[in-house]
């Protein structure tokens, strides 16, 4: 089984209670007969009434446990994080009653994630609908983790200014703001500032959205040094991406893997890997990120001088 804190797998040790349920790996947080801390975060699953909620919520699960193992390797939700733990509300549109509409989402701590999502014919529908270009449950969860993230780091003196200079004023409305977006869409000129599209609705997103793409980038890196891949760009070999205070050599290293592994699913008729291209002010943004989210649990982050919002 998975020992987050230790990031192995081990022999001895309890099982999650949920391993004969959804297959969980991790051990259990607590001894016999408890969950891993994952799935103790988990307060509300879908209705099982409908066999493929089961394996609905399976998927979710797994995609969970990734993402908090990604940013566990940061110290976040890990034994040295004293902090509040996020809730997660696991939802389907399929119940006992009927169909339920589940809109996915962030509320002071509790996350809301609609695990219809995990059927592939459901989510590739929505992309399309929606005309994104990247959808997945780990997008999801590492979105909506971002909400959660950004609640914990605004405590700390100096990130509230500092991410305004950045970002913008978070305190501008946020339904006005939605609602704007989704009657008149993005402006023009979003990519010279933004990660993607729905970034530039409000900063709330834009931390979001750039908080996701960092741990997309940064996981990438990780998984292709894992794999003993090698690539022209030496500080790729060089970097051990949870530990690196280099934020540019991180972003443009996983930048690199993003486009190399475009053309290897283009050459087998795939969508791209990693669909974006990011400016140097997104860039600037992921910096911001990777500065405060690498270093808020292990010690106070160096701050450093932002570019002030457009």
């Amino acid at each position: 089984m998975f020992n987050p804190e230790a990031v192995t797998f081990v022999e001895a040790g309890d099982t999650c209670s949920n391993r004969d349920v959804i297959r969980c790996n991790w051990q259990a947080d607590a001894g016999p007969g408890s969950y891993c801390r994952s799935c103790a975060m988990t307060e509300i699953i879908p209705q099982s009434v409908a066999g493929k909620n089961v394996a609905l919520w399976d998927d979710a699960e797994r995609a969970k446990r990734w993402v908090l193992s990604n940013l566990g390797q940061w110290g976040w939700m890990s034994d040295r994080d004293t902090g509040l733990r996020p809730r997660f509300h696991l939802l389907s549109e399929e119940t006992s009653e009927g169909p339920a509409a589940i809109i996915m989402g962030h509320d002071s701590g509790l996350i809301t994630i609609n695990v219809t999502e995990a059927d592939p014919a459901v989510r590739v529908a929505r992309r399309e609908e929606l005309a994104e270009r990247y959808r997945t449950l780990v997008g999801h969860f590492r979105h909506e983790i971002g909400h959660y993230v950004f609640l914990r780091l605004v405590t700390n003196k100096g990130f509230a200014a500092d991410f305004r200079d950045m970002f913008g004023d978070e305190r501008a409305d946020y339904g006005a703001a939605l609602k704007r977006h989704y009657e008149q869409g993005p402006p023009n000129d979003w990519w010279v500032h933004h990660v993607t599209p729905y970034a530039s609705a409000h900063p709330h997103e834009d931390w979001a959205e750039t908080f996701a793409h960092l741990l997309h980038l940064t996981d990438m890196v990780d998984s292709f040094q894992a794999s003993d891949f090698s690539a022209r760009a030496a500080h790729i070999g060089r970097l051990d991406p949870y530990k690196t205070k280099n934020s540019a050599a991180l972003i443009s290293g996983g930048i690199e893997i993003g486009i190399g592994m475009n053309h290897v699913n283009r050459s087998m008729g795939l969508f791209d890997l990693y669909p974006f291209v990011l400016s140097i002010e997104a860039r600037e943004k992921l910096e911001f990120v990777h500065n405060w989210v690498r270093s808020a649990i292990e010690g106070k982050p160096k701050r450093k001088r932002p570019k002030r919002a457009k």
